[in-house]
């Protein structure tokens, strides 16, 4: 893990630098495991964002606050009455540990002043962040309570004296000696087993150093002083593999090095895009599951339709054998399990099944209801299978959505429009956002002629493009039968390029289910030929005298939303 205890001791200081002496002013919970602290101080307002996500556990400075819940969760609502107004005295790190204390003082209900300790414990699936009181050593509550069914050793409850973890049969980074950095092992797992604090990748620096310990007392240095050179190594897909404050030998061979001014700014980069830990990625994977799981079910009662619908088509010898039970009715007589007769149609013998039970007449009548009942089958079955496949094709376009965005608002705006529609169930009110009145705030771009160009972000965003937002004239892009997002080209009175026609078609192929495909279809016609039939799902429109072109996926410089 890159947030080792030296990378630990360097956001303690960068922490100290920006909030000692600051007042803490709001206190936002925007998950269940983040915590967001503003702060007040002297030089401007700042940010304090905490997670302890198994795979993205650390504490930085951020810029902008996350969404919020509508309704505060029961740990945000208790730091908001213990901390509130407190005034931050000390922010340190637990010796070598991956711990940071901040020290604050504020005033309890009798307006006298106490002391507060919130931990933050940044320990991989061991995270944890929790308020003590200073006098007591107690703890007053923490995000994640953890009772003796889930650690025998060490519990952490309200009440309980906060005990801080065990220590590793490690020596700790600080007090490492020039021999005990020397004899530590000649690999790196063995020098990770022998000194605590430091991360596999910086345990590889150590063994790849000519002299450890001199390294080792220079990382230490510089996370102390403050004296940083923040980096982060992405591969050639641009996926982060590591980050540190400083850089490491091992990685700039090969990886591309990224710099930043600071390690908030390094820290951030790096747990938002690694994939394994984007936020987004996983709120959404509940909402990717259940609509694949509907997706399934619809596939499988698409197919079974199909073998219906097959089987009523394939039902003339129905009729027929009514037909010829009729004209041989005197023939036949009760108790017959069959009867051969000719067929007057082409001269040929032909057998029929008789149920023994019935009179003659009654098993001609059979196979006349059997072949009524096939007819109107035709009928429901196309129809269902009409429904059924719009359904598939709606779940598919949001599903493209979910898969393509990395935006949590655009996964929240998602599940809104999954749960109007109906295809999923409406979330609880306290954990529902308030309904307000539906605003397109689509994607922005320009073409390189300087053509604007929107782009939906959703299927409701789609509709309102297409129908609302474009006029008659303008032009309208989409995959053909691929899902994807409408694409609009702005022509404001002008005769659109060849440029922007392609341009506009790798866009609509870049927010498609063929973004990773090349030579993709796209159809492009006036917005004057676009209608939406009428019961139509969100997003679903038809159009005429459209034209198709051939482009690979290509996204455009984005242009700020207004």
């Amino acid at each position: 893990m890159a947030f080792d205890g030296i990378v630990t001791a360097a956001a303690a200081r960068e922490l100290r630098d920006r909030i000692l002496y600051g007042r803490i002013s709001k206190v936002y919970q925007p998950e269940s495991d983040e915590l967001v602290l503003n702060i007040y101080t002297q030089k401007g307002n700042v940010r304090v964002y905490a997670t302890v996500d198994s795979a993205a556990a650390c504490i930085r400075i951020i810029d902008q606050n996350p969404v919020n819940p509508p309704q505060p969760l029961p740990f945000c609502m208790l730091l908001r009455k213990h901390l509130q107004g407190g005034r931050i005295v000390a922010v340190e790190q637990k010796d070598s540990e991956r711990i940071i204390e901040i020290t604050l003082e504020t005033l309890n209900e009798l307006g006298f002043t106490v002391s507060k300790k919130l931990i933050f414990e940044i320990m991989g699936k061991y995270s944890n962040i929790i308020l003590t009181d200073l006098a007591t050593g107690k703890v007053v509550d923490s995000m994640k309570r953890i009772s003796i069914d889930m650690d025998r050793a060490r519990q952490i409850l309200p009440g309980k004296v906060y005990a801080y973890p065990p220590a590793q049969n490690k020596i700790p980074f600080r007090q490492v000696t020039p021999e005990e950095a020397r004899d530590s092992g000649e690999t790196w797992k063995a020098v990770l087993s022998r000194i605590g604090g430091i991360s596999p990748g910086f345990a590889r620096e150590l063994v790849s150093a000519g002299d450890r310990f001199e390294r080792l007392q220079e990382a230490v240095n510089a996370a102390d002083s403050g004296d940083l050179t923040p980096v982060v190594y992405v591969d050639d897909e641009d996926t982060p593999k590591e980050f540190y404050f400083q850089p490491l030998r091992e990685y700039e061979e090969s990886c591309r090095r990224l710099d930043f001014p600071t390690l908030s700014e390094a820290a951030g980069y790096y747990f938002e895009h690694k994939r394994s830990s984007n936020r987004a990625r996983q709120k959404s994977h509940d909402l990717v599951r259940s609509v694949s799981t509907r997706l399934d079910k619809l596939y499988l009662k698409k197919q079974r339709l199909e073998e219906d619908l097959l089987r009523a088509e394939n039902s003339e010898n129905l009729r027929l054998f009514g037909e010829l039970l009729t004209a041989n009715m005197h023939l036949m007589h009760s108790g017959m399990k069959e009867i051969t007769v000719t067929n007057y149609y082409n001269g040929e013998e032909i057998t029929i099944p008789l149920d023994p039970r019935w009179t003659p007449n009654k098993n001609a009548q059979s196979y006349f209801k059997r072949y009524g009942k096939a007819k109107t089958a035709i009928h429901e079955k196309k129809a269902q299978l009409t429904e059924n496949q719009e359904n598939i094709d709606y779940l598919e376009s949001v599903l493209t959505y979910l898969n393509n965005t990395n935006e949590i608002t655009d996964i929240e705006d998602l599940r809104t429009e999954l749960e109007d529609t109906g295809f999923v169930r409406a979330r609880k009110q306290s954990h529902r956002p308030k309904k307000k009145k539906f605003r397109a705030d689509p994607l922005r771009y320009t073409t390189s002629d300087g053509f604007p160009v929107l782009v939906g972000r959703n299927n409701r965003e789609n509709d309102q493009l297409t129908l609302h937002t474009a006029s008659r004239t303008d032009y309208w892009f989409h995959t053909k039968d691929i899902p994807g997002s409408h694409v609009i080209v702005q022509t404001q009175g002008r005769e659109i390029t060849e440029t922007a026609i392609f341009e506009a078609a790798a866009l609509a192929a870049y927010h498609s289910k063929a973004r990773t495909s090349e030579n993709v279809p796209v159809d492009y016609v006036q917005v004057k030929h676009v209608k939406k039939p009428n019961g139509a799902k969100p997003g679903m429109v038809i159009f005429t005298d459209n034209r198709t072109v051939y482009v690979n996926p290509k996204e455009l410089p984005e242009m700020p939303r207004p």
